[in-house]
C-alpha cells in the first residue's frame, strides 16, 4: 500500500480564518504535505470557484464545517458539494451528508472551556446519531485553547506546538465504546486559522500560522494505488476518490509529527497469511497476531484492546499474539510524548 501524509480541517478568509486559499495550499507544499481538506464553516465557495487541484506536490480538497443553530455540533463534511442550512438539527445534516454520498466527522467533541468568553466551547451533544463516519479525535486548536490558562498563556502563545499534548482522554474513551459497535474511524485536525492577537498592547502575535501547525497533528493514509499529480479534472477526482476511501475505511493512523517524524509507522494484523489494515474487521483465528513497526529510534508502545491497556513495551518493533476478539488499536509515546495513535482492527 502507499502511504500519504494530509493535514485536515482548516479555515482560509473564506470564513473566518486569515489565509487566502492558494497560500495555505502553498504552505501546505513547503511543508512536504501531500494533501491538506480545506473546511470553512458552512461554505463551499473554494469548491465553486475551482480552489479543489494541486499545488505543487499537495493536493487541496475542500470539504466544509457544519453546526446547528446554536453554534454547536460542529461536523467536518468531505466528499460534499452542497452545504445544509444551520436550522437543521445535527441528526439530520448528518444523515443529509451519508444519504448524498459524503462523509463526515464530529469535530473537536468534548470542548468545555468557560474562561474565554470570546471563544466559547464548541461540543457535540447529538450521540444518538449512527450516521456519522468518525471522530476528530485530536484537534490542535481545541487542545491549546481548553488547556489555556492565565499561568501559561504567554508560552502558548510564544511556542503553540510545544503545549499540545494528547487526544482528550474523554474523548478517546466514547471512540472505543463506538468501535466496539462498528469500525468508527479517528482523523486529527490542526484547525488552522492563523488568527491574530495583541500582545502585552504593542506586540501582535499571529497565533497557529499555518506552515507552523502543518509540522503537528497530521493524518496519514494508505492506499491501493498511487496517486499520480495530474492537474485535470479526472486526476483530481481520481485521487480525490482514494484519499476519500481511505479516510471513509479507517486506513489511516494519527501522529504528532512535531516530536518525530512518522511515516513508514505500521499497525496490522496477520492469520492464515493473510494481512488485514487498520480499519478491517477480521474473523478471530487461533494464528492471529498483531504487530507494530515504528520508523527511527524505539519508543513506548502500547496495545490497547476494547478501550484498555493490553500490553505496553518499550521498542521499535512488537509482535503480540492475539488471543481473543476486541477491538485492537495502537498507541505510541516517544520520550515521553503523545506520538501515534493507530485506526482500530475490530477482531470479530
Amino acid at each position: 500500500m502507499y502511504e500519504y501524509i494530509g493535514a485536515l480541517h482548516m479555515h482560509s478568509i473564506f470564513s473566518d480564518g486569515s489565509g487566502k486559499v492558494e497560500d495555505i495550499a502553498y504552505y501546505a507544499d513547503e511543508a512536504g504535505l501531500d494533501f491538506i481538506i480545506l473546511t470553512d464553516h458552512n461554505t463551499l465557495r473554494a469548491l465553486k470557484e475551482g480552489y479543489q487541484k494541486w499545488y505543487g506536490k499537495t493536493l487541496l480538497l475542500v470539504g466544509c464545517e457544519i453546526n446547528d443553530k446554536q453554534n454547536k455540533n460542529h461536523y467536518l463534511a468531505f466528499n460534499v458539494t452542497e452545504t445544509y442550512s444551520t436550522r437543521l438539527s445535527a441528526k439530520e445534516y448528518v444523515k443529509r451528508i451519508k444519504d448524498a454520498g459524503g462523509i463526515g466527522f464530529l469535530a473537536h467533541p468534548h470542548e468545555k472551556r468557560t474562561h474565554m468568553i470570546e471563544h466559547p466551547p464548541y461540543p457535540w451533544t447529538e450521540w444518538d446519531t449512527k450516521d456519522f463516519t468518525g471522530i476528530e479525535i485530536w484537534n490542535h486548536m481545541s487542545e491549546w485553547m481548553e488547556n489555556l490558562t492565565e499561568e501559561n498563556k504567554y508560552r502558548s502563545f510564544l511556542h503553540p506546538l510545544k503545549t499540545i499534548e494528547a487526544p482528550p482522554a474523554e474523548t478517546l474513551k466514547i471512540w472505543d465504546e463506538l468501535n466496539q459497535e462498528r469500525i468508527v474511524v479517528g482523523l486529527g485536525g490542526v484547525d488552522a486559522h492563523a488568527h491574530k492577537y495583541n500582545l502585552l498592547g504593542f506586540l501582535e502575535v499571529e497565533i497557529f500560522p499555518y506552515k507552523v501547525l502543518f509540522r503537528s497533528i497530521r493524518t496519514h493514509i494508505f492506499t491501493d494505488k498511487r496517486i499520480k499529480r495530474e492537474n485535470t479534472p479526472v486526476g483530481i477526482e481520481t485521487a480525490k476518490k482514494l484519499i476519500y476511501k481511505a479516510l471513509e475505511e479507517g486506513k489511516c493512523f494519527i501522529a504528532n509529527d512535531y516530536h518525530a517524524g512518522s511515516k513508514g509507522f505500521q499497525f496490522f494484523a496477520e492469520a492464515q497469511s493473510k494481512r488485514y489494515c487498520m480499519g478491517e474487521s477480521p474473523q478471530f483465528s487461533p494464528d492471529m497476531k498483531i504487530m507494530v513497526k515504528l520508523p527511527g529510534d524505539k519508543a513506548e508502545i502500547r496495545i490497547i484492546r476494547n478501550g484498555k491497556v493490553y500490553a505496553r513495551t518499550e521498542a521499535k518493533e512488537f509482535e503480540m499474539k492475539v488471543k481473543s476478539k476486541g477491538v485492537y488499536r495502537a498507541e505510541i509515546y516517544f520520550q515521553g510524548n503523545a506520538w501515534i495513535f493507530s485506526n482500530p482492527i475490530r477482531v470479530v
